[in-house]
């Protein structure tokens, strides 16, 4: 998750072969004005130029599976493309949705635009303010009360205290945690986890808002309330990225559709076919895993 991010801020690969990546603040002003002749063009908020990540999957964690595995002839580790060579741009305003099954790269590219993790090759670019759920509690210190968390996790946010103090009754009420504010956060429950860290993120006016499943945890009529506030927010025109395995629910909130396929975009356009593929996809998993099938 993201803080404030005053202007452009650029997160591309290292020039050497390691995974470390730099991040360096633009010299442009946010909402600096478009060049001649570029009156009326839509502002990206989000540029992934070229984006690719890789993760190693290690099967041995011990000296002894280590010994037993090469004594066997057996890989100790291996390569995953959780991302590969991904290009997209989001307009300021849209509301965008990011679909595709488990291991997709979704979730990746959530946290690479988010600015918690930086890519292997390419770069992401961004503009404005982030508030992003990619991890329910994501942010919230589970030793600090939950009014504790609401002033730290908006300080991450990058919320001053004098906003916090203003916005602070608004917080809390939406989460509808105040019985338990004074509580330490380890004994949440997971929807009250969800429902004090989303409360917080809704309410720093972001430019961008990144949300990966969170809304699949806590009651029918909070989630609900989600709903609301994302579209209040939308209306407002911020910059909306969305996971999700709820397809109805993003062909109806969403303007546009990104389906991935094993690291790679495969379409872009209008969420209801997005969201049909998704289901193409997801038959054909369910085909393939079936007893019998090879």
């Amino acid at each position: 998750m993201s803080g404030d991010m005053s202007g452009d801020v650029t997160t591309d690969a290292s020039t050497d072969a390691s995974t470390d990546a730099s991040t360096d603040a633009s010299t442009d002003a946010p909402g600096s004005a478009a060049a001649p002749g570029d009156a009326g063009a839509p502002v990206p908020s989000i540029v992934v130029d070229g984006v690719s990540k890789r993760f190693t999957l290690r099967h041995a964690r011990s000296i002894r599976e280590m010994t037993i595995r090469a004594l066997r002839r057996q890989r100790l580790s291996e390569t995953f493309d959780a991302l590969d060579g991904v290009s997209l741009t989001l307009h300021r305003g849209e509301t965008v949705a990011l679909m595709g099954l488990n291991g997709s790269g979704k979730s990746t590219l959530l946290k690479l635009m988010s600015g918690v993790m930086s890519p292997d090759a390419g770069s992401v670019r961004v503009r404005g303010r982030i508030a992003g759920l990619i991890d329910v509690g994501a942010g919230l210190h589970p030793d600090l009360t939950g009014r504790e968390n609401v002033y730290l996790n908006a300080a991450i946010l990058g919320m001053s205290e004098a906003e916090t103090r203003r916005k602070f009754d608004a917080i809390v009420e939406f989460s509808g945690v105040e019985r338990f504010l004074d509580n330490e956060v380890r004994f949440y429950s997971s929807g009250m986890f969800m429902r004090l860290a989303f409360s917080i993120a809704a309410h720093t006016e972001p430019d961008i808002f990144l949300i990966d499943e969170v809304l699949a945890v806590g009651d029918p009529p909070f989630r609900e309330k989600c709903l609301e506030r994302i579209r209040e927010l939308r209306g407002e025109g911020r910059t909306m990225v969305i996971v999700a395995h709820d397809i109805p629910m993003l062909t109806r909130l969403c303007d546009r559709g990104v389906t991935l396929r094993q690291g790679r975009i495969v379409f872009d356009g209008d969420p209801a076919e997005a969201g049909r593929l998704w289901l193409e996809d997801r038959r054909a998993r369910q085909t393939a895993d079936r007893p019998g099938k090879s």
